[in-house]
């Protein structure tokens, strides 16, 4: 059985033993995000033993101090904001041995103008801080999303541009999308230098763990669920009728990982751009139960005319968050924090936005999720590291 299937069936989860001897490392990853939702499952992954590539020496950057469910990861942790670009180049520059970036963060602004300037800013600056200085860097992978099929949040639950599955070869939209920004900037450095290689990875709804994520799904149903366990109430299901009994699917964040991974590293993979998705299909009102059995609350069904999005049935729900954390011993934290009511939203009323696999597998990809036990998987690493009860 190769690396990625025993991944996806949890056979290939060897740890490092501290007892043995430091390992010579054979590529050195950095990490742009690395307390996001997928940069966590990247500094879980690459330093393992066994990880394609390796051995790794991994460098991990966010602009907080590291937090505890962080800081297990046998990582280099740099704490720098790479929005400041002084900042960036003083931090990341010494950082010579670079052989390969994951960029995996982004900065949320009100317009998607303002998301192609700050995001392209950023990119830039690490660009700056390590091209020039890593004479060894092969290898540039960023992670962008199906906004190249539907457009922006703005357009979700409009008309789709494209029928589903989305496959990687459909022409970018004519619309303004930060994606391209830093697609563009990419692909000019790699042209400039000759030898590097680049790849792109469009992930859909990311089933994951990080509660620093800005479109964590998984951990903002858990507080909603909580938030009804606590008050005693059913769990009302606040989306359509199309979400509720249509085919979904989701992109598990260790998954995601893999698949970045391998992309960096086989060289049927490099300079390709490619979807990102568990391969399987779900309904929501089959996980729906699953939260409500998990939580132990009653399963609310689809109501038709119900018209009630998260954002305000969570209105004013700060205090009963609070009494939840302190009552069962939580790591501090704010429901602002951690529940992320507009995106659940978006997700619980935009009709199926599926996408193909087909071209990944075509280039040597085999690796898959089963999206209910990734659902289940990420509620109780969330319990583990005391995020929810």
């Amino acid at each position: 059985m190769n690396w990625w299937s025993a991944r996806a069936i949890g056979a290939s989860k060897k740890k490092l033993d501290q007892n043995e001897a430091p390992p010579t490392h054979h590529s050195v990853g950095l990490i742009i995000g690395v307390t996001g939702i997928v940069g966590n499952s990247l500094a879980e992954i690459l330093p393992l033993p066994n990880t394609p590539g390796g051995p790794w020496k991994v460098y991990g950057v966010a602009r907080r101090p590291q937090p505890s469910w962080n800081a297990d990861h046998p990582i280099n942790y740099i704490q720098c904001d790479v929005i400041n670009r002084q900042e960036t180049i003083q931090k990341l520059s010494p950082l010579t041995d670079v052989t390969h970036i994951f960029y995996v963060t982004w900065s949320s602004q009100p317009t998607e103008a303002q998301n192609c300037v700050v995001n392209g800013n950023m990119f830039r600056n690490v660009l700056d801080a390590i091209v020039p200085h890593a004479p060894n860097l092969q290898h540039v992978c960023i992670q962008t999303g199906r906004k190249h099929y539907v457009g922006g949040f703005e357009d979700f639950g409009k008309a789709l541009p494209y029928e589903p599955p989305f496959h990687e070869d459909l022409p970018r939209l004519e619309v303004t999308n930060f994606y391209y920004t830093l697609e563009d900037m990419m692909f000019e450095e790699a042209k400039k230098m000759g030898n590097l290689t680049w790849s792109v990875h469009r992930p859909g709804v990311i089933f994951g763990f990080s509660p620093f994520g800005m479109m964590n799904v998984i951990v903002t149903l858990c507080v909603y669920a909580a938030i009804c366990k606590h008050e005693g109430t059913k769990l009302r299901f606040p989306g359509s009728f199309a979400v509720w009994d249509g085919y979904s699917d989701a992109s598990d964040a260790d998954f995601i990982a893999e698949h970045q991974i391998w992309a960096a590293v086989d060289p049927n993979a490099k300079n390709q751009i490619f979807n990102c998705s568990n391969g399987d299909l779900f309904k929501w009102k089959q996980l729906w139960k699953v939260l409500a059995e998990e939580f132990g609350v009653e399963c609310g069904e689809f109501e038709e005319g119900l018209n009630t999005s998260m954002e305000e049935m969570m209105k004013g729900k700060g205090p009963v968050w609070d009494e939840i954390v302190r009552e069962n011993g939580l790591a501090p934290n704010k429901l602002e924090e951690v529940g992320v009511w507009w995106f659940a939203d978006v997700i619980m009323t935009t009709d199926s936005v599926l996408d193909s696999m087909n071209k990944s597998k075509e280039h040597g990809f085999v690796g898959f999720r089963n999206s209910e036990s990734s659902f289940v998987n990420w509620i109780h690493k969330l319990r583990a590291y005391k995020i929810v009860p």
